[in-house]
């Protein structure tokens, strides 16, 4: 099965992913700055070490299609949490439908995770 292209998918993700490391560790921080520095290199870290060849051009440690899928509902959910923990509701819900809009785009790459990549 061939990649598909993603490339809509491609930028929710990233601006999703990018709420997910800015507003975590910044809702975290008052409470646990050691949390707030784990969330970094949980959001930011995991998924740079870990990907399904295939999917990315360099791969650190190799991983099936399901854990890819896992770290990137991880993001949707630390950004949309975040989101509504920190911001007013109105931004916290245009981040909801960013995560759900990526949600949506990102289908046909999971079915091709899924697949076996």
């Amino acid at each position: 099965m061939e990649r598909p292209d993603d490339r809509r998918a491609s930028v929710l993700r990233f601006a999703t992913e990018l709420v997910a490391w800015i507003a975590t560790p910044w809702a975290l921080w008052p409470h646990s700055w050691p949390l707030a520095v784990l969330a970094v290199l949980v959001l930011i870290g995991l998924p740079t070490v870990f990907s399904t060849p295939g999917d990315k051009a360099n791969v650190i440690v190799p991983v099936p299609g399901p854990v890819t899928i896992l770290l990137v509902l991880l993001q949707l959910v630390a950004a949309v949490a975040s989101a509504w923990w920190l911001f007013p509701a109105w931004a916290a819900v245009l981040v909801s439908l960013l995560a759900a809009a990526t949600l949506v785009t990102e289908r046909p790459r999971w079915r091709w995770l899924l697949a076996g990549a």
